[in-house]
């Protein structure tokens, strides 16, 4: 698989697609990627009126940096197909496909943007929402081997997955640690970005720091948010240190010295380092850059 580009996915925002003000607002906020939404947060009766707005959205611009993703209804549903041609069709950054349960949906999804003219740079996002998705999670994220097939990310829907398992949202999410750890490694396996589900308490500051940093320490590159008040939390955890950034440079200095540059471990400043920290390292000083580089 081609690697794409490192860029920050700390904070990604849904935005109803069937609301005009949200969408123009979602040109102006401080995140990363917006999910412009014509799923879960629009009516059946808007659904049309709201795949239009998204497609015009999308088309005429303005995000800036901000990464744009169009969420489709599922192929399974009177909208979905139509939904998906209309997506390929304006060219977001990615369209983000719900209920993603088996390798084959991927192949399909991925078959349909190519023939309705999807371009090149428009990405394929999972969302990974199903006791099903769970348990073949390994072959969903291999699907990503072959580029044709668009996946870059995995997304998280610990709502409906608290849904169709009956579990329970505890403050510690442990009923869910197995889902969110196993779909964190399937997603490293093959290469891919994966970004934690919402977190529900809109005026919970407390709750929403304790889990993104819960998130982070997964290994979840961001998290998807439901609000604007959530944006701010989200860029901090999921953010670099300037510490880590520091000691990440000064690894990747040390490692360059003409005398090191052979050595697979060395000594820093009282630490053993190995040549796998420069590595680490220099994806840390990629995503701190690239969050500067936002402004």
């Amino acid at each position: 698989m081609t690697p794409t580009a490192i860029r920050p996915r700390r904070s990604v925002l849904y935005m109803p697609g069937s609301n005009a003000r949200a969408l123009e607002k979602a040109r102006t906020l401080d995140v990363d990627g917006v999910i412009l939404d014509l799923e879960d947060a629009v009516a059946p009766d808007a659904k049309a009126t709201a795949r239009e707005q998204v497609g015009a959205a999308i088309r005429a611009g303005g995000f800036g940096s901000r990464e744009v993703v169009g969420r489709i209804n599922g192929l399974d549903t009177p909208w979905g197909e139509d939904d998906l041609k209309a997506m390929a069709a304006a060219g977001p950054d990615a369209i983000l496909v719900p209920k993603v349960s088996s390798p084959a949906q991927v192949v399909r999804v991925a078959s349909i943007m190519s023939q309705a003219g999807a371009p090149e740079h428009t990405r394929l996002w999972a969302m990974v929402e199903t006791p099903l998705a769970i348990l073949n999670i390994q072959a969903i994220a291999a699907a990503a081997a072959d580029p044709a097939n668009r996946l870059t990310c995995f997304v998280m829907g610990t709502n409906d997955l608290a849904k169709e398992t009956r579990a329970r949202f505890t403050g510690d999410r442990l009923p869910f640690l197995h889902w969110l750890s196993v779909s964190v490694t399937a997603a490293r396996a093959y290469g891919l970005d994966i970004l934690d589900g919402v977190f529900n308490g809109i005026t919970d500051e407390s709750g929403l720091q304790a889990e993104c940093e819960q998130g982070r320490d997964l290994g979840f590159d961001g998290k998807t948010l439901i609000h604007p008040s959530q944006i701010a939390a989200a860029n901090a955890i999921f953010a670099p240190t300037a510490p880590e950034v520091e000691w990440s440079r000064a690894i990747i200095a040390a490692f360059d010295l003409p005398e090191n540059r052979d050595k697979g471990a060395l000594q820093l400043n009282g630490k053993m380092v190995e040549r796998l920290h420069a590595e680490m390292g220099k994806r840390v000083v990629a995503i701190a850059d690239a969050i500067a580089a936002r402004g």
